[in-house]
């Protein structure tokens, strides 16, 4: 579910501060990023992606149990003040990584560029153990071809599913349900891996 999560999300600004930030950085030219850039850039790629994990967890992972449901439900109390709270961190969090991303620019400009975009994509596995839109904020410039965002993103979001650090619903998961770091890393890395090698022929080898 976090897999279809995290790349479904990054299919608008809204959707987590990952997407937010990628498309504040390729706002002005020459991409003038909209509210649509990423889905026309990445929904090939996404959509039958959170379908596939979808089809995964449904068949292959097993049911939950409906009691189980029922008492994370119970469990689950919170109030407006909190989802109030929640955003604004937020939104301090996203301009941080703005501010943060401007000052990456030097380091864009000057090395970024220059790296093919099969290597951007393999190098982002690190978004397994460290935030993605962090690192999204680190790397993605107006300067880069399309390609090579879409690999940095492509990238960023796959592994983001890996390991519990790489993403923000993997976090709230994992506390919700008990799941430890080698719980998660036991069916996330493979899953990640193999997902990883078929986008790779897709977007590569095939060139979609």
């Amino acid at each position: 579910a976090c897999f279809s999560i995290g790349l479904g999300a990054a299919l608008t600004p809204l959707g987590e501060p990952l997407s937010t930030i990628a498309v504040s950085k390729l706002s002005g030219a020459p991409y003038y990023a909209g509210f649509d850039f990423l889905f026309n850039m990445l929904g090939k790629y996404v959509i039958p992606g959170v379908f596939a994990f979808g089809i995964v967890g449904m068949f292959f992972l097993g049911k939950t149990n409906p009691k189980d449901q029922e008492i994370g439900a119970a469990d689950y109390n919170e109030t407006i003040k909190d989802v109030i709270m929640r955003a604004i961190k937020v939104y301090v969090f996203i301009a941080a990584l703005v501010l943060l991303g401007e000052g990456f620019k030097p380091l864009i400009l000057e090395y970024f560029i220059q790296i093919p975009s099969s290597i951007l994509y393999w190098v982002n596995m690190v978004s397994a153990i460290l935030d993605n839109a962090t690192l999204a904020a680190a790397e993605i410039g107006p300067s880069m071809s399309e390609l090579q965002i879409k690999s940095i993103l492509m990238g960023l979001l796959i592994a983001g599913g890996m390991l519990i650090p790489g993403n923000i619903p993997n976090i709230i998961s994992a506390g919700k349900l008990g799941i430890t770091s080698k719980e998660w890393a036991r069916l996330g890395v493979p899953m990640g891996l193999i997902a990883m090698a078929i986008y790779f022929v897709i977007i590569f080898v095939l060139g979609i």
